[in-house]
């Protein structure tokens, strides 16, 4: 169980749900031929879940001070789990993935690719590492890498076959993919701030230079219920303009998505205390969750619409 809460097993399996719902899913169901076999995405899928949960382990590795002021019950490291067995999980996890995505992109004829896995792993260990300390720094590094999860899927299942398949087609699907990437980007950036309002106690202690420690945690409130303006904006404009024709998509996300987020708005302009805080940021781990839902539910209405 110890070793589970080390590589934060949720936050993985929410990876890996989106990434396979898009491929099995939703890529599946369109007229196209995708880059990847079944066995070929499972590894690859297999790969992103290593190199994300070593970025959890060095982490957490990283954070032990911090998490002893904000979170004492979920340290891990130095608590069932030394400090010098933590390193070793994160050598082998990350070295794996890597070397999955090596294999993976010699599979499709692009070696290039291969550099992608390094360059995501390094950027994972300089943000425990370093890149955390800076002001809205890593909350942009956690929120692109969670996109780009979304957009490796297109990567290696679209670009292999871009010149054997209708170009236009393609391109309307990657788009598709881009869109629900700037929805993760967006909704997990603004999940990263209201948790760092949560720990800016800590954090202050701690030498961090947070945006709740940088303006104040009113402040920092202000820019969350914002931001969760723009994504209740956004969310209603997208379904109008691209999703109207499917009824049930639409009632889907006015109920699971753009709901949930108004009562976040409302919340998190009321909020004052860390248990607020705290509150806020699982409702929009939630919303989160039944954006992951929401491609599932889009590729069923398709499915029933053509029939």
């Amino acid at each position: 169980m110890k070793f589970l809460k080390l590589i934060r097993y949720q936050n993985l399996i929410l990876i890996a749900l989106m990434q396979l719902l898009l491929h099995f899913v939703f890529l599946e169901q369109q007229t196209i031929t995708l880059g990847l076999r079944g066995w070929q995405f499972l590894l690859l899928v297999l790969s992103c879940v290593c190199i994300a949960a070593g970025g959890y382990v060095i982490n957490n590795i990283f954070d032990v001070e911090s998490d002893m002021e904000n979170k004492p019950k979920d340290v891990v490291v130095g608590r069932g789990i030394s400090e010098s067995t933590a390193y070793n999980i994160y050598f082998g996890l990350t070295v794996t993935g890597v070397l999955l995505g090596f294999y993976i992109s010699n599979e499709i004829s692009k070696p290039g690719f291969a550099s992608i896995f390094i360059i995501v792993a390094s950027l994972l260990y300089m943000y425990a590492n370093s890149y955390k300390r800076y002001l809205l720094v890593g909350n942009f590094i956690v929120s692109l890498l969670l996109a780009f999860s979304v957009l490796i899927v297109g990567l290696y299942d679209l670009l292999p076959t871009l010149y054997y398949d209708n170009r236009i087609m393609m391109a309307t699907t990657f788009g598709v993919l881009l869109d629900f990437s700037l929805f993760a980007f967006l909704l997990n950036l603004l999940r990263e701030i209201v948790k760092d309002t949560e720990d800016v106690n800590g954090d202050y202690n701690l030498g961090m230079n947070t945006l709740p420690i940088a303006i104040g945690v009113n402040r920092a409130a202000k820019i969350s219920f914002g931001l969760g303006i723009v994504l209740v904006i956004l969310l209603g404009w997208y379904l109008y303009s691209y999703l109207f024709g499917l009824v049930y998509v639409v009632v889907y996300s006015l109920v699971f998505l753009i709901a949930p987020l108004v009562f976040f708005c409302v919340r998190i302009w009321q909020a004052e205390k860390q248990k607020d805080f705290y509150q806020c940021g699982q409702l929009l781990k939630w919303i989160l969750v039944f954006g992951i839902l929401l491609i599932g539910v889009i590729s069923l209405n398709m499915k029933i619409n053509a029939g």
